[in-house]
């Protein structure tokens, strides 16, 4: 049989319709689990990453699409906090913080560290549901770095505040041997997990891993939910059907936090936090973003409440 080249276009596009409805009906699809806690929460909030507009539009639009609050970097300055409060209070959502340090000097990145997640959790106006932290640097010492996890544990006591310690290239805990070495010396620590920096870091989707991996799943209470690969941190696009292996494997992996927590009666924040260019790919020289960002956040957003909540 001869195609003509419309009928050929009209046939490709069909076919990668179909794979592309194949897996957002595969991941849309409510996870089975049994004996389920009722108390089992899923919040899920959405990042200002890449979000050019104020901060009041910003919390708008996250409201119309349906999530239940954001992640946003503690303000250092009470004017940059007065207005993340009023437009929490005005939308009426809830918010996970973010701190860290940024200093290659260990002695003033832990005092930036300190000051800044201090302020976060003792704040008297809104209790986070989480604080993540970007943890250190990957050169500090092992000593250097239980001391960020002994303050967080001791701050997590004195607030009840969820804290976790984000799996994140460049710092502390940047690989999985080295988070498992941590975690068997620091049994306190929590993760939010980003599974997505160490699909790059090692160049696998950590099939030779597996034992290590499922130790850190168990230890996690906050997810970003972005897919890496083998090469980089973001996927294009994850509706694309290219990236099946890579879709399929990091759902497996959110699928068993997920269990533990509904079996658990506990809460499980994520965030959808697929990043704007350059961590989105681009088009050479014009450097145009080859998907939509907010577009791929929200679309995350909702197969992950389909499947979870």
């Amino acid at each position: 049989m001869k195609l003509n080249r419309r009928n050929f276009l009209q046939t490709t596009t069909t076919a990668t319709s179909a794979l592309m409805l194949s897996s957002l009906k595969t991941f849309a699809t409510p996870q089975s689990i049994s004996n389920m806690n009722n108390n089992f929460q899923l919040k899920i909030l959405a990042t200002n990453w890449g979000f050019n507009g104020t901060i009041d539009e910003y919390c708008a639009k996250v409201k119309k699409e349906g999530y239940d609050g954001i992640e946003i970097w503690w303000q250092t300055e009470k004017k940059d906090q007065d207005e993340v409060f009023a437009a929490l209070k005005k939308y009426n959502l809830e918010v996970g913080f973010l701190t860290a340090g940024h200093e290659s000097d260990f002695k003033q990145h832990f005092q930036t560290f300190t000051n800044m997640i201090d302020a976060a959790a003792n704040n008297t106006v809104q209790k986070p549901l989480y604080i993540n932290c970007h943890s250190g640097r990957d050169y500090f010492t092992f000593e250097q770095g239980k001391a960020f996890i002994e303050h967080t544990t001791a701050l997590h006591k004195s607030t009840g505040i969820k804290i976790c310690h984000e799996t994140h290239r460049s710092r502390l805990m940047y690989a999985a041997p080295v988070a498992r070495h941590y975690l068997e010396n620091v049994p306190e620590l929590r993760f939010t997990l980003d599974i997505s920096h160490w699909c790059n870091v090692h160049e696998t989707l950590l099939e030779d891993q597996k034992e290590t991996v499922d130790l850190v799943l168990s230890r996690v209470d906050h997810v970003h939910a972005r897919i890496g690969h083998q090469e980089g941190p973001q996927v294009n696009d994850p509706r694309a059907p290219e990236w099946d292996d890579a879709v399929k494997a990091h759902f497996a992996w959110w699928d068993k936090i997920v269990e533990m927590k509904k079996q658990q009666g506990d809460m499980l924040t994520v965030l959808t936090e697929f990043g704007p260019p350059n961590y989105l790919p681009t088009i050479p020289y014009t450097q145009q973003p080859l998907a939509d960002q907010w577009a791929i956040n929200v679309y995350m957003m909702q197969t992950l409440r389909k499947r979870y909540a």
